[in-house]
């Protein structure tokens, strides 16, 4: 396997970071959705890499090496040397469409070979959740599945995701890895505090919360926030909910706001919000969050024969504004965990797909550093 990475900036165009003679099968990128919107980056790309297929997605920061940017493309170039990639994807109109979709998806996927799914989602219209669900039906539950939800900054207005064409609103694009010779390395691990009291979960449907112990959800977080309620949904990336069913703490999973209704005293998140579940509100802890980055870094680490390795980054937006100017922080120990010989790309998303770290059933995460490790033998 042989990588080749560029950046592109509104100053200095397009700069190559690590240029190899590639062949490449696959290119990812992710950009600014500002920047994505505009066409004439992506019609750059399909000039530079005409015969590869083209995969990206908008985000709320860009990962590239050690650093962290905002309204840039990162890029990464893949060559396999024995390895096989599909790629399947399709355009969804409502979250309701999210299970179906799955189900397609992994159709198109699904071969005796199948070594790893990578998803590149739409973050606004997709319960990832439903769209996981969809996928493990068909392909089983010992294919992993890895990879994200796209960002829109902070803004949470529209997403776009892109399959050998431009980005646009909808698209979920899977990525199929077959045979024995790719090695494919995963690890999510957060770094929230619980507090405060626990509430059970006594209304929802799919991943639209109505009441916390019979009351209505949203007025009960507000409660929580203060001065903060006013600036929601963006403030809630600061305050997610464990949710996980009774007596299982170590099923917990973490799920983010992505809006509310008023009228319905209502909040809808990136995933599932199950009736029944305990809910418990979080917080962040700098040295925590930096400690989970850490770890999914050495949960996701795998030797490979070949010298190039990519590490694929993908961690939520309210980690980047809980930690905002040491965010490079949990990059930099990621970088500094897997070596100088592994290439490393990523971006910030609205919500992360990865295996659970205990139960190892593949989840919807949020507030998460989620990492994919690809090399070949």
């Amino acid at each position: 396997m042989k990588t080749e990475q560029l950046i592109w900036n509104e100053k200095a165009g397009w700069k190559t970071i690590k240029p190899q003679a590639l062949n490449p099968q696959l290119v990812l990128y992710f950009g600014s959705r500002t920047v994505l919107e505009s066409k004439e980056r992506f019609y750059e790309i399909k000039t530079r890499y005409p015969d590869s297929l083209l995969v990206g997605c908008s985000t709320s920061g860009e990962i590239m090496g050690e650093e962290v940017f905002d309204e840039t493309i990162v890029l990464t170039a893949i060559e396999f040397a024995k390895t096989p990639i599909n790629v399947a994807s399709l355009l969804v109109q409502t979250v309701k469409d999210s299970d179906e979709a799955g189900k397609m998806l992994g159709k198109q996927l699904k071969k005796e070979d199948l070594a790893g799914i990578m998803i590149i989602s739409d973050g606004a219209k997709v319960n990832g959740s439903e769209l996981i669900r969809g996928i493990v039906s068909v392909v089983g539950t010992k294919i992993p599945i890895t990879g994200g939800l796209a960002g829109d900054a902070g803004r949470f207005q529209l997403t776009l995701v892109g399959c050998n064409a431009p980005p646009e609103p909808g698209k979920i694009v899977a990525i199929g890895f077959y045979g024995s010779q790719i090695k494919i390395g995963h690890g999510s691990v957060g770094g929230w505090d619980a507090f405060g009291p626990e509430r059970q979960i006594t209304r929802s449907k799919s991943n639209v919360l109505y009441e916390l112990d019979g009351k209505p959800a949203l007025e009960l977080y507000k409660q929580y926030l203060g001065e903060q309620a006013a600036k929601l949904p963006g403030s809630a990336l600061l305050f997610p909910l464990m949710v996980r069913p009774k007596g299982q703490i170590e099923h917990g999973i973490v799920r983010t706001i992505l809006s509310i209704d008023e009228n319905e005293q209502s909040m809808t998140f990136a995933g599932d919000v199950p009736e029944g579940f305990i809910a418990q509100l979080m917080r962040a802890n700098f040295e925590r969050l930096i400690e989970g980055a850490e770890e999914a870094a050495k949960i996701a680490n795998i030797t490979g024969k070949n010298e190039d390795k990519l590490a694929i980054l993908i961690s939520c937006v309210g980690r980047k504004m809980v930690l905002g100017q040491r965010t490079a922080d949990e990059v930099e120990v990621v970088h500094e965990l897997l070596g100088e010989d592994v290439a490393q790309i990523g971006f910030y998303s609205y919500g992360e797909i990865s295996p659970h770290k205990t139960l190892k059933n593949c989840e919807l995460h949020n507030q998460t550093m989620t990492i994919t490790l690809l090399a070949e033998d």
